[in-house]
């Protein structure tokens, strides 16, 4: 099959931006830091310390099982009471081998894995995409978003976007109250601090009624932010909600 010439030219000049990053700045595993083939990926100790989220799984949390007892099968908890959401999927487990993982995204400014985290997510949540009609990445309030510079949820989102065609929209869900960190907080401690932090924006609104939408965020820890953002998303006629993550505490 013959390339648009175009399609050419632009792969030569990702090459060639590629090669002068590479350059300029050696590429580092996005965990450790030590040095690796190309920007975006991790050192080999590194890949195998992950432990990556597969079936069989709760239908509705997602929290792995030990063996497989049916793709409707419940854990204890989501038998007593439904979650808040729909489902819930993440790429990684949440420990002592992922957490820097996501503290250098979150707070070290290393966003040169965000391309590789978007297809992992786009992977793990691929049972969503047949017909999710929208991305919604977990909004940061503008002050956090002003120290930060940047939401890394949105980054997420977009990266998702690429691999999975479903369009990402970063101002429709809001976050109206400045809460304090949920570090270091007990499940019910969560919940009280996000109850009433979220908004939608006035516009656009329209585009949720019977819809079915995808809330992205980089980790799932209780549950109580992505519930909190589903609850409201329900309550505006949103038909379905399903959570997808980069890792979750287990």
């Amino acid at each position: 099959m013959l390339e648009i010439p175009m399609v050419k030219v632009g792969r030569r000049v990702g090459h060639a931006r590629d090669a002068i990053l590479d350059a300029l700045l050696p590429p580092q595993c996005l965990c450790c830091g030590a040095m690796v083939d190309r920007q975006g990926n991790l050192c080999a100790p590194c890949w195998s310390g992950m432990r990556f989220l597969e079936p069989p799984c709760c239908q509705a949390c997602g929290i792995p099982f030990p063996y497989d007892e049916g793709e409707e099968a419940l854990c204890a908890a989501c038998s007593r009471r439904r979650p808040d959401y729909d489902r819930a999927r993440a790429v990684l487990a949440y420990d002592d081998h992922s957490r820097p993982l996501l503290l250098r995204l979150k707070h070290g400014d290393r966003l040169d894995g965000v391309p590789a985290f978007g297809q992992w997510l786009a992977r793990a949540g691929m049972g969503f995409w047949a017909d999710a009609d929208l991305l919604l990445p977990v909004p940061l309030h503008r002050w956090r978003l002003l120290r930060r510079r940047y939401n890394q949820a949105a980054l997420l989102s977009l990266s998702v976007s690429r691999h999975c065609g479903v369009p990402s929209h970063s101002g429709l869900l809001l976050r109206r109250r400045a809460t304090a960190s949920q570090a270091g907080r007990s499940r019910t401690g969560r919940a009280r601090n996000v109850r009433g932090a979220f908004a939608l924006a006035k516009t656009n609104r329209s585009q949720l009624k019977g819809s079915h939408v995808v809330l992205i965020d980089d980790v799932f820890t209780t549950g109580a932010t992505v519930s909190a953002c589903a609850r409201l998303l329900k309550r505006n006629g949103v038909a379905r909600v399903d959570v997808l993550t980069l890792a979750r505490v287990l």
